[in-house]
């Protein structure tokens, strides 16, 4: 018989709605989805810096920060479902694919309105 002072193991099935148990998987999950949200405040940042008197910010980073937003805004809507694919979370899956599909719009319209129409 265990000690009266161990505390038990607790499960997320086991644990009251109103505590939570988090497990890496979902820490990982929670970082992957405010990466993701943090991909338009990198995109603007150049010119708000460029607006509040920091010009070289956009001159010189500008094109490496939109890279970064891009990168993000497709990259962590994978690696996030691919993540809890594994892990077998299903809210999650269909989180990433929702984000995943709210990052396909505007790169869809700027690829076919941008690039194949611009004359």
């Amino acid at each position: 018989m265990p000690p009266a002072t161990a505390a038990p193991d607790r499960r997320s099935s086991d644990v009251p709605p109103d505590e939570h148990a988090h497990s890496p998987v979902d820490r990982v999950i929670t970082v992957l989805s405010w990466w993701w949200v943090a991909a338009p405040f990198i995109l603007v940042t150049p010119p708000i810096a460029h607006r509040l008197g920091f010009p070289v910010v956009r001159d010189q980073f500008g094109l490496v920060f939109a890279l970064t937003a891009v990168i993000s805004a497709v990259a962590a809507p994978v690696a996030g479902f691919m993540v809890a694919l594994v892990a077998r979370r299903r809210r999650a899956r269909g989180r990433f694919v929702m984000m995943g599909v709210m990052t396909s719009v505007p790169l869809l319209f700027f690829w076919v309105f941008g690039v194949l129409l611009a004359e």
